[in-house]
């Protein structure tokens, strides 16, 4: 089932987020095909990352939490909030 991670960064936490970025890739590269998109969120300038959009198949609610938890950026403490919520994708058809 599709997930889809709305996360926020905290204030002033650009930094945390530019340190733990290699871990964060390497942590979501490890999902595979499972992975239906990720990336950052940006304020209005186009390129001050200040939160995340993910959509990954997980088998059910409690994984995506366990997933979300071991996050290294949510282990830096990065994220003010973390939204999970399932979803399913209709466009484009897989």
């Amino acid at each position: 089932m599709l997930f889809h991670l709305r996360c926020y960064d905290r204030p002033d936490s650009l930094h945390i987020r530019k340190a733990n970025r290699q871990g964060h890739l390497a942590y979501l590269d490890a999902l595979g095909d499972r992975v239906a998109f990720a990336g950052p969120t940006v304020a209005e300038d186009g390129e001050t990352m200040n939160g995340s959009v993910l959509v990954i198949d997980f088998r059910d609610r409690d994984a995506a939490e366990a997933w979300a938890a071991e996050d290294p950026y949510h282990k830096a403490g990065l994220f003010e909030r973390v939204e999970i919520t399932a979803t399913r994708q209709v466009l484009p058809r897989r």
